[in-house]
């Protein structure tokens, strides 16, 4: 429970230049001790400490009337004891800071609703989001994490760089956040993407019971549609060409060569699962692997490309050694690493494309594109193309029914990588 009383406030720091007199203040003590200067002032012999009062005989104060200022004082004291007492546990909820502007509000009766039920709405943004943000981190998505991370920054930064609480955030601020945001020139996938976080943050604080809303502003405001990204995916002949590159081995672009043919033989793997493969998920004639994304695992068998470029990475390596020297362990810590393995890999990707005359954008996610469409244009189905890519969302799964066994899924990847 936070402490509370009337005192004269006698720091150095706190002194009245003027009249060498020293204010008399709320002192709160929740967790961190608040000072609340009130505006009146008197001399530490003029001030009743026990009875938390100022005197009446001392002649520092013959031009107060001290009755007067007694009782507001004492008024105020009492407002802020009876704030506390009402608060009851939900006191934990809220800062010594917020409990100081609370007090004020209450003392100039400004709160047009319940003070009790605005602190038990007062959770902001940021406090929530960091409870996220932590969870993902720990659970080793720092790309989810950064995701969220961004759309709280973009949204307090239009709340002119303050912490936003959830019951501030309306359709009216997001309509607002939404116009301020095209003015700035950014794409509707971009504004959706901060929306779509900030929502599962909201969301996440009323299904835990953190928070309690009368109207869920994203229920009644659409949140801008996406819109795909045209990706050109690169054609069959471009990858064959790929193969017949000579690089010094052992050089960096060797390696990215590498890597291209084995995402490819891969099913389209993901750069981020690919760096992260060990030894040890090499079984028999199959990789096995657990999508960053998703979680789920999947599996592909070694084609006789892959066979032969994986012969370099394993050799003299034991089971829980990395396959590559790009490797990634999935740790929030080396994420920053791994976004820099990423930048040089799509930088040695421009290289490759030019090299063989590929005049489209060429990046790790192309080659996954890639082998999808490859496939679609090889009149494998859409359905064995998204379990081989492992996709894994409501929208996918309203649209992929059908599992397939890993014997579809290898014959349609021989195909495609033959």
């Amino acid at each position: 429970m936070a402490k509370i009383r009337l005192v004269l406030d006698t720091r150095k720091s706190a002194k009245i230049a003027n009249t060498e007199l020293f204010p008399i203040a709320i002192r709160l003590f929740h967790r961190k001790t608040r000072i609340i200067r009130l505006p009146y002032s008197t001399s530490p012999s003029a001030w009743d400490d026990k009875m938390m009062k100022i005197k009446k005989s001392a002649i520092v104060n013959e031009d107060i009337d001290c009755s007067d200022v007694n009782e507001i004082i004492y008024d105020k004291l009492h407002i802020a004891r009876k704030l506390i007492v009402e608060f009851g546990d939900s006191i934990d909820l809220i800062s010594p800071d917020i409990l100081v502007g609370l007090i004020k509000k209450a003392w100039d009766k400004a709160v047009g609703i319940s003070i009790r039920e605005e602190v038990e709405n007062g959770l902001t943004l940021s406090e929530w989001g960091k409870v996220i943000i932590d969870r993902k981190l720990k659970s080793n998505k720092p790309g989810t994490a950064e995701w969220y991370n961004n759309g709280i920054n973009a949204f307090n930064k239009f709340n002119a760089n303050q912490d936003i609480r959830l019951d501030e955030i309306n359709v009216t601020f997001l309509k607002d956040f939404q116009i301020d945001r095209e003015s700035k020139g950014n794409s509707n996938n971009a504004i959706s993407s901060y929306m779509r976080a900030i929502r599962a943050i909201y969301n996440s604080a009323i299904k835990e019971d953190q928070f309690v809303t009368k109207k869920n502003p994203f229920e009644h405001f659409k949140i801008p549609a996406t819109r795909r990204t045209k990706k050109k995916a690169i054609v069959k002949m471009n990858f064959l060409k790929i193969r017949d590159l000579c690089y010094k081995k052992g050089s960096p672009i060797w390696h990215a060569k590498n890597y291209t043919l084995i995402m490819f033989n891969c099913r389209g793997m993901n750069f981020v699962d690919l760096v992260k493969l060990q030894v040890k998920d090499m079984v028999n004639d199959r990789i096995f692997y657990g999508r960053s994304k998703t979680g789920d695992q999947l599996s592909v068998r070694i084609t006789d490309e892959l066979r032969k470029i994986l012969g370099f990475y394993i050799h003299d390596k034991t089971e829980n050694d990395y396959l590559f020297p790009a490797n990634y362990d999935g740790s929030t810590k080396r994420y920053e690493k791994y976004k820099s393995l990423r930048r040089r890999m799509n930088g040695y990707l421009k290289i490759i494309a030019n090299d063989v005359g590929i005049k489209e954008a060429f990046t790790t996610y192309t080659i996954r594109h890639s082998w999808a469409t490859i496939a679609k244009f090889m009149g494998i189905s859409t359905e064995i193309i998204s379990e081989g890519l492992g996709h894994n969302s409501l929208r996918t799964t309203e649209i992929y029914l059908k599992s397939f066994t890993n014997t579809v899924l290898d014959e349609a990847n021989e195909l495609v990588v033959s």
